[in-house]
């Protein structure tokens, strides 16, 4: 085996090795399963050990991570991004004039609504840091062989240099999300056996000694490259006479090819294309055919699902904030019966009584864990897609922004690096990679995202991430007859209520009783 290969093995293994978190309480959920600390980050990502520049190209004599101008003129691999993100703004740009003429749209001051500075992707002054090293093992069920992901996540920031002679560092609103597989089946030990998926995720719930690896950068090979996810804050406006704040968020994907060694446009995953879908009398039928199939609703309910590529758009754009009843796909999708119109007729991809026919049929055969009505249909619907999980409890449009570590006296203990959703979601992730180290197959299924599911752990009990001040809970728990069956387990602590938070009436949040 070749020393490049050899140090590939040993990094994607030794991955769990390098988590070394403070002992707050998010560092404390996250252990095991993500790196956030910020001394570590800072130095991975000072001794160029997990640069972007770095990872793709390992040969370079140079020992410093580009500037975003050299990343994407002179990494190859990359050169179809920032073409796709320049003609997704111009897109974005043309229909914010047509649908709000009155309002001025652009950079910098005197503007309606402030849009990225797309110059960020070709300036001298910017790069990528790294924000967080997360492992999704959890979820493997997309490609067994490949024993999940590995994420490594990078923050867009602009560096200058003061009048006094030092510097300065100002994170900005992008992410670019580097996902690995896990493993490549053809990857040997030291001892020339396959490395497990069980090694791996012993490897990362035991904290090892993560030193070894400063210094020791490697090269993945194709074989264990598979997309690049962004995230951006398009556009900002401000509250006004016209409308409340509003900040958009354009999310992508770029799968790797390896014939061709590069990063091309592809669809986001399960982010249904409700223009298509609509437009398109047969498409309609057929994604309501496959998804009430009895195996599809099955994956479904549990948060498994893989929607076919015919279904999915290759953009979202994401406004935050949704409220409580986030949705990327109601009204306006007219995905359920009664929420659009198409011609000036009731056209729902979905009635209430498709719905609640095959609900029932699941119900006869056990398969249901989560849905158990027309209600949490429509919510896993929405949250199952990519914009819907993102308007879903994030930090404005970001589940992981990452702790600065570029601040000057950063702290774990005041900052947090991720959303409650992404914190919430760690215990399930955790019991996933134990039952991996043990041997077992592992539960992949998952809750709703506004509600954690726990596994029987009462780890999250009384946090803001179950039942606690600030957790989403269901209205109708306060007092309604009539109880949604998909909600009733949100309920709040002792001593807190259910209470109304926006134009919800379901969902709200728990607080203090009053009189």
């Amino acid at each position: 085996m070749s020393r490049a290969l050899r140090i590939l093995v040993a990094v994607v293994v030794l991955f769990g090795g390098v988590v070394s978190l403070s002992a707050t309480e998010n560092a404390q959920l996250a252990r095991g399963t993500a790196i956030t600390d910020p001394d570590l980050l800072r130095k991975l990502d000072q001794n160029d050990a997990f640069t972007i520049s770095r990872l793709l190209w390992p040969e370079r004599n140079a020992n410093f991570p580009l500037t975003t101008d050299l990343m994407f003129s002179w990494l190859s691999q990359l050169k179809e991004i920032p073409r796709a993100i320049d003609a997704e703004i111009d897109r974005y740009i043309a229909e914010h004039e047509a649908a709000s003429p009155t309002e001025t749209i652009g950079i910098g001051e005197g503007f309606d609504v402030q849009l990225f500075d797309r110059a960020n992707l070709k300036s001298r002054d910017t790069r990528f840091v790294l924000a967080g090293i997360v492992n999704r093992m959890d979820r493997a069920y997309v490609s067994e062989d490949s024993c999940g992901e590995i994420r490594l996540i990078y923050r867009l920031a602009r560096f200058e240099t003061k009048p006094d002679g030092g510097s300065s560092a100002t994170r900005l609103p992008m992410t670019f999300n580097l996902v690995m597989k896990a493993r490549d089946a053809r990857q040997m030990d030291a001892n020339g056996k396959p490395v497990t998926c069980a090694e791996i995720a012993r490897r990362w719930l035991d904290n090892g000694d993560w030193q070894g690896l400063i210094g020791s950068p490697f090269s993945p090979y194709d074989a264990m490259l598979d997309r690049i996810e962004t995230n951006i804050q398009i556009s900002i406006a401000p509250k006004s006479a016209l409308h409340d704040f509003r900040s958009d968020y354009l999310l992508k994907v770029f799968k790797y090819d390896a014939a061709t060694k590069t990063f091309e446009e592809s669809t986001l995953e399960n982010q249904i294309d409700r223009n298509r879908i609509l437009a398109d009398n047969d498409l309609r039928r057929d994604f309501k055919d496959w998804l009430l199939a009895p195996e599809n609703l099955r994956e479904f309910d549990r948060g498994t699902v893989l929607i076919p590529e015919k279904f999915l758009a290759k953009v979202a754009v994401v406004p935050t904030p949704a409220g409580l009843d986030a949705s990327s796909l109601q009204p306006e999708f007219g995905m359920m019966q009664g929420e659009g119109k198409v011609e000036g007729k009731d056209n729902p991809v979905f009635t209430d009584n498709d719905v609640i026919g095959a609900l029932k049929s699941a119900a006869a055969r056990g398969d249901m864990q989560n849905i158990r009505s027309v209600a949490g249909f429509q919510r896993r619907l929405n949250d199952v897609t990519c914009a819907g999980c993102h308007q879903t409890r994030g930090i404005g449009g970001f589940h992981f922004p990452g702790v600065d570590w570029l601040a000057d006296k950063p702290s774990n203990s005041t900052i947090v690096p991720a959303s409650p959703h992404f914190l919430g979601d760690q215990v399930r992730r955790r019991d996933i990679l134990a039952a991996f180290a043990a041997g077992k197959r592992p539960d992949f299924s998952r809750g709703f995202a506004s509600r954690p599911q726990t596994r029987g752990s009462a780890e999250l009990a009384g946090t803001e991430y179950q039942d606690g001040w600030g957790a989403h809970c269901s209205l109708q728990n306060a007092g309604s007859e009539t109880r949604d069956k998909s909600f009733t387990s949100w309920s709040c602590a002792k001593g807190l209520t259910c209470q109304a938070a926006a134009a919800s009436s379901r969902i709200g949040m728990c607080f203090i009783k009053t009189r």
